[in-house]
């Protein structure tokens, strides 16, 4: 049930994406972000959060392209009533697999009104992200930090995600 429940709702959610975001350029490909980055441009996403605090946690989404497939990779890690970094022995869910395309359409999607600007390095301590990386063929290797527009473009983006792991694949 629970699972026909999740299918349901990722369906609902993909249509709605799709539902009038056809990109205006001529050459019919898509664009995303501030860089218009077209689709067909991505070569891997990164999403991860990490609480070393009390109730340590470690949460990970990739989307990546891999031999011409759209793939997807989740990792959480979990210290309950623990402090410090979660580690791989830590690890309480991952998985890795193949997206649909209709499915890596709508992760751009849910990117598609964000910011893409210069890698910053920074010496502060104590920030636990999300940190958000984008990789894309002509990035130069400079132009790789990914900023959501809103914060409930950040959630529908986690809510997607968590949505895909709880899958059975």
């Amino acid at each position: 049930m629970k699972r026909m429940l999740i299918m349901v709702l990722m369906s609902l959610c993909c249509a709605a994406l799709f539902s009038g975001c056809k990109d205006d350029a001529a050459d019919g490909v898509e664009k995303i972000t501030n860089r218009n980055i077209p689709v067909t441009d991505i070569t891997d996403f990164y999403y991860t959060y990490e609480n070393i605090n009390y109730n340590a946690f470690y949460q990970r989404y990739r989307f990546y392209v891999e031999d011409g497939r759209y793939m997807f990779h989740h990792e959480t890690r979990e210290r309950p009533g623990e402090y410090g970094p979660a580690t791989e022995k830590d690890i309480t869910s991952s998985g890795t697999f193949e997206l649909s395309e209709e499915e890596w359409l709508a992760f751009c999607r849910l990117l598609k009104d964000g910011t893409v600007s210069e890698r910053q390095i920074s010496d502060e301590t104590g920030d636990s992200g999300p940190w958000t990386y984008i990789y894309w063929k002509n990035d130069k290797s400079k132009y790789q930090e990914y900023k959501f527009a809103s914060v409930g473009d950040r959630n529908a983006f986690k809510d997607f995600c968590t949505g895909l792991a709880q899958t059975d694949r």
